[in-house]
């Protein structure tokens, strides 16, 4: 035990204290698991472990909410394992060590797990507790939510008898989500012709460095640049009325993040090398006095390089340039339900010459079901006309903010009474599992809370102690209200 259990309240802290001594990565679940089996057993309660290895534990209505409906209280058991480098730390079996900074709970250079162990904290001390009035209720451990959600994904709706869920996922203690975006892959292949350049011809590379990026959800609204569109522009317009062949254009990395950074080799004729060079440096300067706000640190370099024995055809070339300058990014439609929240928006997130095809990785998000399935065909249309060919994954489903629900009157309610204030309602433009359990479970009706955690999935992760008091506080109190 360290003093995080001595924390209030203590049947909360008390768990957290343990989970932070249990591995529990991402697929390496079983641990946590077995613990969460284990307070089952002991506390005498049925319990059900899905193929994917989500648990839902069953506990009976109590003093006064016996005949109350079911009610589904839902987190995810694993965490994101990061560490500072010069931090000795073997996430498969030392355990966390926190440290607290005033008002907040941290770790010793590792991420500490409060996203989502607060949570799984919380459902194991409702577990326990006998003196606490509330509905019959579902606990619903999920697996692998922090690589792709997979755990919701594989869940087995069946095991699930309730329809109004509790999701304790939130990181803001004063707001309440009540939706979240859908999204899906596009992945473009645009085969390319090679020649060998004249023996004369220059070659340039362009580098495109200094954005900010950032995740292609949460951070789509800020409206910063993509580096791949942007240097395909540059090429784009450098090009105008020349003949250039492309040698190399890599640029952008994960599906989930805007791309920072962005690069290309390019071979230019003897003769347009200079205009080349001015047309490339005059279009950054527009881009740069455009984007200065969001992108202050941008920077442009435009070197030469060494002449490549062949390099993609002038034609193919500029289908390149096209296609990715021409592919839609950022914002695309505004929600009509919640102010300031994006609905749809898509992020081209990756571009790879290699060999005879270029590779193309876009990712689109809405929280309109029929707006990311057009969003995905407006993609396949464009790469088509191109001459690519596409391939999409499975789409996970979003969550369409209703801002009638009953469940959410209960919390609102609950809200105000503890904190004398009412919560603000916002939905995320990312992925949620509630998203996906919704759509497993049609007619649930959800919504999602939870203390003020903030640089989640890093070394500066903290938790603010307070705000879990009160947390805990609103959760057992919105339980009271749905055990009337």
């Amino acid at each position: 035990m360290t003093f995080v259990a001595e924390l209030e309240p203590r049947s909360l802290w008390g768990h957290f204290d343990r989970i932070l001594e249990i591995p529990r990565g991402s697929k390496e679940e079983d641990r946590i698991r077995a613990y969460v089996v284990e307070v089952a057993e002991r506390k005498g309660l049925e319990y059900t472990v899905d193929d994917a290895g989500n648990v839902v534990v069953r506990k009976p209505g109590a003093n006064g909410g016996e005949e109350a409906d079911l009610t589904i209280l839902q987190s995810h058991l694993d965490m994101v394992n990061e560490k500072n480098s010069d931090v000795e730390h073997d996430f498969s079996k030392d355990p966390i060590r926190p440290e607290r900074d005033g008002e907040w709970l941290k770790a010793k250079g590792t991420t500490l797990g409060s996203d989502n162990g607060i949570g799984v904290a919380a459902m194991l001390a409702l577990l326990e507790a006998d003196d606490l009035t509330h509905p019959p209720l579902e606990l619903l451990f999920t697996i692998d939510e922090e690589t792709g959600l997979t755990g919701a994904a594989q869940l087995n709706g069946e095991i699930l008898r309730g329809r109004r869920l509790l999701n304790l996922d939130t990181e803001e203690e004063d707001a309440v989500t009540v939706g979240c975006a859908g999204g899906g892959d596009s992945h473009l292949t645009l085969p390319v012709g090679r020649s060998q350049p004249a023996s004369d011809a220059k070659a340039l590379r362009l580098s495109l460095k200094g954005l900010k990026g950032g995740h292609s959800g949460i951070d789509i609204k800020l409206q910063r640049g993509n580096a791949v569109r942007l240097l395909a522009r540059i090429i784009e317009a450098a090009g105008a009325g020349a003949t250039f062949q492309l040698a190399a254009f890599d640029g952008g990395d994960k599906h989930n993040a805007i791309p920072r950074e962005a690069s290309a080799v390019v071979v230019v004729p003897a003769g347009d090398v200079d205009g080349f060079r001015q047309r490339a440096r005059a279009e950054f300067d527009g881009i740069r006095d455009a984007f200065r706000p969001a992108e202050p640190d941008m920077a442009f370099a435009l070197d030469d390089a060494d002449l490549p024995g062949d390099a993609v055809s002038a034609d193919d070339a500029w289908k390149v340039v096209h296609l990715v300058h021409g592919l839609p990014h950022g914002v695309l439609a505004m929600s009509y339900d919640i102010p300031e929240l994006v609905e749809t928006s898509n992020n081209v997130a990756r571009v790879n010459l290699k060999g005879d095809a270029v590779e193309i990785l876009t990712s689109t998000r809405s929280s309109v079901k029929s707006e990311l399935h057009a969003v995905r065909a407006r993609i396949a249309g464009i790469a088509h006309l191109a001459g690519a060919s596409v391939e999409e994954n499975e789409p996970y489903p979003g969550w369409k903010p209703d801002l009638e629900s009953p469940i959410l009157g209960s919390l609102k309610a609950a809200f105000e009474e503890v904190k004398g204030t009412a919560p603000v309602v916002e939905a995320v433009h990312a992925g949620l599992e509630t998203g996906i359990i919704g759509e497993k479970v049609p007619g649930m009706d959800m919504v999602s809370f939870g203390p003020q955690i903030e640089f989640p999935h890093s070394p500066d992760e903290r938790v603010k102690i307070p705000s879990v008091e009160t947390f805990y506080r609103i959760l057992t109190r919105t339980l009271e209200k749905l055990a009337g």
